[in-house]
Parts: C-alpha cells; sequence; structure tokens
C-alpha cells in the first residue's frame, strides 16, 4: 500500500513540475484545449487565445525568439513548428526536449493533436478535438458541389496586384475538397500564391471567401470590401456568392479549425438556398 501511494505522489509531482513553452498560436491553443495550459510558462507574443494566454510570460515573435529567456524559465518541453529550423537545432543543442510539429493540413493538425495527447496523457480529450473535426467535415457533404472557390487572405481596401490567396496545400484546401467543391487557384508550388485581378478573372471563381479577422465585428467594413470584389467579371459576383469570415480561428491551424469549418458550412448553405428560390 505504501509502495502504491509513493508511485501515486511520485506521478502527481511530476505533472506538477511540468514547464511547457508553445512557440507558435496554434501549438498554444491545442496545448490548452489538451487542459494542461495551466503549465505553459511562456509563449510567444501572438499567443492570445484563449484569454489566460495573454497573461503568460513571453519570449519573443516568430523571428526573435530568445533563447535567454527560454533557458531562464527552465522548461522540461519546449513546443513548436517546423518552420524555424535554426531555432530548433539551436533548442536540441541546448539539450532542452522539444517537440516539432506541422500543421499546415487538416491530417497533420490531427496527428499534432493526437501526439500532443499521448504526451501530456490526454488521450481522451485528443480524440474529442479530433472528432469535433471529423464531424464537422463531414456535415459538409453534399451541400454545394462543384463549385470554383477562391478564398482570399486578409483582403484590401483595393484589388492591388498582390492578393494573397490560399494554396493547394494548405488546410483550407482540404476543407474545400472534403466539401465536394475545388479551389480555383491550382499550382504544383507550395509556395504562398499571390495574384493579380486579372489572374483571378480567369479563374472565374464561382464563390469567394474574405478572411478578414482585422475586421472582427465591423459588417459595415465588411461589405465595403465585398462591394470592391463585385466589380470583378466573375461568376461569384455575377450570383452574389462573395462572403467574409471575420474570426482569427480562421488563420491559426489548431483544433479551432472546427469552427472555421462551421463558419465554411454555412457559406454553403447559403449558396445552395439562393439557388432554391
Amino acid at each position: 500500500m505504501k509502495k502504491i501511494l509513493f508511485i501515486l505522489i511520485f506521478c502527481i509531482n511530476l505533472l506538477a513540475e511540468e514547464r511547457i513553452v508553445t512557440l507558435s498560436p496554434s501549438i498554444n491553443e491545442i496545448v490548452f484545449a489538451l487542459g494542461v495550459g495551466k503549465n505553459v510558462v511562456a509563449n510567444t507574443n501572438f499567443c492570445d487565445y484563449p484569454e489566460e494566454s495573454k497573461n503568460v510570460t513571453k519570449i519573443g515573435g516568430y523571428n526573435n525568439i530568445s533563447l535567454e529567456k527560454i533557458l531562464k524559465l527552465k522548461p522540461t518541453v519546449v513546443i513548436g513548428q517546423d518552420y524555424d529550423e535554426k531555432l530548433n537545432s539551436n533548442l536540441k543543442a541546448l539539450g532542452i526536449k522539444t517537440l516539432i510539429y506541422k500543421t499546415n493540413t487538416i491530417n497533420t493538425i490531427q496527428n499534432t493533436i493526437n501526439d500532443l495527447g499521448d504526451f501530456f496523457d490526454k488521450k481522451d480529450k485528443a480524440k474529442e478535438l479530433n472528432m469535433n473535426i471529423t464531424n464537422a467535415l463531414n456535415s459538409l457533404n453534399s451541400i454545394v458541389e462543384n463549385k470554383k472557390f477562391l478564398i482570399v487572405i486578409s483582403p484590401q481596401t483595393t484589388l492591388s496586384n498582390q492578393i494573397y490567396i490560399t494554396g493547394n496545400y494548405i488546410y483550407f484546401e482540404d476543407v474545400i475538397k472534403a466539401s465536394g467543391n475545388q479551389n480555383a487557384y491550382s499550382s504544383k508550388n507550395h509556395a504562398q500564391p499571390v495574384v493579380n485581378t486579372e489572374k483571378i478573372i480567369n479563374m472565374n471563381p464561382d464563390i469567394i471567401v474574405l478572411l478578414t479577422p482585422f475586421l472582427e465585428g465591423d459588417k459595415k467594413s465588411q461589405n465595403e470590401i465585398i462591394k470592391i470584389w463585385k466589380d470583378l467579371p466573375i461568376n461569384a459576383s455575377k450570383n452574389d456568392n462573395i462572403y467574409t469570415i471575420d474570426k482569427l480561428y480562421a488563420g491559426i491551424p489548431s483544433h479551432r479549425i472546427e469552427f472555421f469549418i462551421k463558419d465554411f458550412r454555412k457559406i454553403l448553405e447559403n449558396v445552395r438556398d439562393k439557388k432554391l428560390q
């Protein structure tokens, strides 16, 4: 009995001593969603969800992470993503336990959730988060199909020659395909696509989704941007199929992709309902 009690106390102490540093908003959100956010001792300047993340010690941004600050915090594990190879190499060279993940597709997001669920012994919660994503994806079936979607990142108040859109190797592509539709943009290039109005006219998308988290709740400004896009001679304009999603989670590849998918479903339903009138 004493031996069992000692083992239990030892395990509790190990959990209490866990000191986590998260290096990206998506990783930070997943860690909190798994229920171990109380053990996050540091994150980045851009980790502001959930609310308590704002009060955690900041160790820099994407390109200026302070190794010195990380060392002072004596983390038991640092969790980041694969886009900063130099930082990840430095962390490992310093003997810091480092977990590195990709979260660019639905599959890699769910793999990250699953792996961190195993690491923190939160398998049931990880399974729940992944099931929510899967169910949301499945709910997109047979609403509107065979349409060309264009998703625009942070659209400006003018149609400039540098319009950022989502490519074919990111989770937006997975959502579009799960709905039975296709990306109006097609390329084997993995780089961030930047196009102009001429290219968009040639693509002739049927439905446009403008990601406007910088205008969250500001419907007037969002409608003004939509109006600019309606001037283009494309199917989306002709059929009044230009929409905005103004939530920050749309651009963060974490478990909250579930909510973006639900917003996407509402757009599909709106397009369908127009056709039925």
